[in-house]
C-alpha cells in the first residue's frame, strides 16, 4: 500500500495532542481552583452547613470563586 496515499485520506495525520490541544489559562484556573475548593471544603462542610450562615450554597460558591481566583492569581504569578 502507498504511504502517500493514506496520508492524502486521513486529514488528521499531523495532530499530536500535546501541541494541538489549548486550555486557556480560565480553564486552568477552574480546574486548579476545584482541586483547591476540594482540599478546603470537607474542612469547612460542617461549620457551613451548622445553620449558623444564612445561606450556605451561596458561601460554598463564594469559596469555590475565592478558590478559583487565588488559582488565577498562582497561576500568573508562577507559570
Amino acid at each position: 500500500m502507498n504511504n502517500a496515499f493514506t496520508a492524502a485520506v486521513s486529514p488528521l495525520t499531523d495532530l499530536v495532542f500535546g501541541a494541538s490541544l489549548y486550555f486557556p489559562p480560565l480553564f486552568k484556573a477552574v480546574l486548579a481552583g476545584f482541586f483547591l475548593w476540594l482540599l478546603i471544603h470537607p474542612v469547612l462542610r460542617s461549620w457551613i452547613y451548622s445553620g449558623e450562615i444564612w445561606h450556605p450554597t451561596l458561601l460554598d460558591l463564594s469559596l469555590f470563586i475565592l478558590c478559583v481566583s487565588a488559582s488565577l492569581w498562582l497561576l500568573m504569578a508562577f507559570v
